[in-house]
């Protein structure tokens, strides 16, 4: 891991506004912009109250939401407002989370005459089937077309984001997703399981219909169907959901996530960890730009980690990436779980290298109940 990556803090942005809400999203987004102008505001009161206390960002993410559904203008004004209050590395990582359906000559031009440098692009499939189950507002065609003007005039690295473990989709047609995902080179690929939350409207539509999703078996067939087949094409499986086609294209910022390098969230619902407390915004625009307005911190709680909050999150984050954990953590780990530890390294779930502790394929596949049992 790049030592950058380790030390200076991340920048995200959460942009609340979405043209429409895909029926399995549960981030926080709204579809009505009329408060666009009155956020904006509030995101630069609260740019200001924060501008002293991290030191220089080498990454910024704008994620949201939809960030490519605000105008070039809208944009770049949040982005002029970002440089003059904050300080920024002059070699930073500055990515965008875009729409297909918003890729356009003027979105294009904005991105060329900016410091983005990475677009991921939600295009989750290629199949139109799954593209009308997941409620996307862009067909498999307008994905093509971005994809395409992206790498003829966007000048930045591309993402790619997809979905696999959507009910009754094949192997075969997650394959040719693949396949057609490849065909663009991108820089970056995530490829997640598709989770179903109680309180989004998909998961209100299958109710108790358990049946109708991806069982575990399946879900593991996709997972390490997928896995294979991308390291073959030359890409980097360096977390459980992501995959870079080098090292130095992994992304930055979210790896501050994973090895707790401080990092500031501003907007709506936004979290923010330094040192060792982590906070997070109200996931209301209503009251984060009333509490602004008031000179207050739209913060709706806060924890303070321990050193075993800590060890606890470097174990279950580590075990889901190439990363691995420190083998120093052992000392610190009692008889019962360093012997579920050998156990999982003898079933060729973990490899010891050096003096970390690696998760292998299957154990990334399994990554989650791997921290569990730990």
């Amino acid at each position: 891991m790049n030592d950058i990556t380790k030390n200076l803090p991340g920048l995200y942005i959460h942009i609340p506004f979405c043209v429409s809400k895909c029926p399995y999203c549960n981030f926080y987004s709204i579809t009505d912009q009329s408060a666009l102008p009155a956020w904006i505001d509030a995101l630069r009161l609260e740019m200001t109250i924060y501008a002293d206390e991290f030191d220089t960002f080498d990454t910024i993410y704008l994620g949201g939401g939809t960030p490519s559904t605000l105008s070039p203008k809208a944009l770049s004004s949040i982005i002029d407002d970002l440089y003059r209050t904050f300080s920024m590395a002059d070699n930073g990582e500055f990515t965008m989370e875009a729409n297909p359906g918003d890729m356009n000559d003027d979105v294009l031009s904005f991105i060329r005459d900016t410091p983005i440098n990475r677009v991921n692009l939600g295009v989750q499939s290629f199949d139109d089937d799954i593209l009308a189950y997941l409620g996307r507002r862009h067909d498999s065609k307008k994905a093509r077309q971005a994809l395409s003007l992206l790498r003829k005039k966007g000048g930045a690295h591309i993402g790619i984001d997809l979905i696999y473990g959507v009910p009754a989709q094949s192997m075969e047609s997650w394959m040719t997703t693949l396949e057609e995902a490849l065909r663009y080179k991108p820089e970056h690929l995530s490829c997640y399981e598709l989770t179903v939350e109680t309180d989004t409207p998909l998961g209100q539509r299958l109710g108790s219909r358990s049946e109708e999703l991806v069982g575990e078996e399946q879900a593991y067939s996709f997972f390490m169907t997928t896995s294979e087949r991308l390291e073959e094409a030359g890409y980097i499986h360096y977390e459980v959901s992501n995959f870079a086609l080098r090292e130095e294209l992994r992304s930055r910022h979210n790896m501050k996530y994973w090895n707790h390098t401080p990092y500031l969230g501003l907007g709506p619902s936004a979290h923010s960890l330094k040192g060792n407390r982590r906070w997070w915004n109200f996931s209301s625009l209503e009251r984060y730009i009333d509490d602004l307005r008031q000179n207050l911190l739209p913060v709706e709680d806060s924890e303070t980690l321990d050193e075993e909050d800590l060890r606890l999150e470097r174990i279950f984050l580590g075990l889901r990436t190439k990363e691995g954990i420190d083998g120093n953590e052992f000392s610190s780990f009692d008889p019962v779980q360093t012997g579920l530890l050998r156990q999982c390294m003898a079933d060729g779930l973990l490899e010891r290298r050096d003096n970390r502790i690696i998760p292998t394929r299957r154990g990334l596949a399994l990554a989650d109940q791997l921290a569990a049992a730990l």
